[in-house]
């Protein structure tokens, strides 16, 4: 048993999605959210710099007595969760575009991905793609300006419906029967996503995934917080912390950290 917080990092605002989901399937476990709204997106900067701002974060989370790390960001896992877990001694946890269950799971055989340019030009997605892909057509759509409208407060903006209805337009063309977001900030645009898509159409993120992958990992290492006391829920951004409390439903305190 260990009441060590759960450390979670990521680009942005858009890992909260991720924290939704590993608070409510484990209600009393301490967690620290790092982001690094500062730095978003990190889609279009090259592996070096992505391995350096994750290293950044982790080194700060692991300063704070975490006893595992959620890497909740799509780019900062398929660019550099192998060099993090080579170079730090606490398990991670990362997250991936879920092709696999889109892929298996297609009656039209053909699957959208809208994700980041940096998970979409990372080996790791390739080499997914290719293992999971082969007889579906994927049509794969970079959402470029999407993070940056989300860190802005501008979720339900007109610019942000213009993107969708570009973005989705090819999509929609092949007859896609699944779309996969490939980015935490994504989830936030399900429902703009379900107005814009074909009823049939149905959408997969990686949040429950994920949550039950972090509980796996902290009952492997017993680490699982047993404790049925209120948890300590720390929220940190280095830029406008307003931007994520809505997003939280102004239900917690962002505090403001330069880092």
């Amino acid at each position: 048993m260990s009441i060590q917080p759960i450390g979670i990092f990521d680009s942005g605002v858009g890992g909260t999605s991720i924290w939704k989901a590993i608070h409510a399937l484990l209600s009393f476990e301490n967690t620290i959210y790092l982001a690094d709204s500062i730095n978003a997106p990190y889609g279009p900067k090259g592996k070096d710099a992505i391995i350096a701002l994750s290293e950044k974060n982790t080194e700060y989370l692991l300063n704070q007595n975490c006893k595992l790390i959620v890497v909740a960001c799509n780019t900062a896992t398929t660019n550099a969760i192998a060099h993090l877990r080579q170079t730090y001694d606490v398990p991670f946890i990362g997250i991936e575009p879920a092709i696999k269950p889109a892929a298996l799971q297609t009656k039209t055989k053909a699957i959208g991905i809208l994700a980041t340019k940096g998970t979409l030009s990372s080996e790791l997605f390739h080499n997914t793609s290719q293992i999971y892909s082969n007889g579906v057509t994927v049509v794969e759509q970079e959402g470029e300006g999407i993070v940056q409208l989300i860190e802005s407060g501008q979720i339900k903006s007109s610019k942000m419906k213009e993107l969708l209805t570009t973005y989705l337009k090819p999509m929609i063309e092949a007859n896609v029967d699944y779309l996969v977001l490939g980015c935490t900030h994504y989830p936030y645009l399900i429902p703009q996503l379900l107005d814009l898509l074909p009823k049939q159409v149905k959408i997969i993120d990686s949040g429950e995934a994920v949550a039950r992958q972090t509980k796996t990992i902290l009952e492997q290492h017993e680490l699982l917080n047993s404790l049925n006391i209120k948890p300590s829920l720390k929220f940190y951004s280095n830029a406008n912390p307003k931007v994520m409390e809505d997003l939280l439903d102004n239900k917690f305190e962002v505090d403001y950290l330069s880092f």
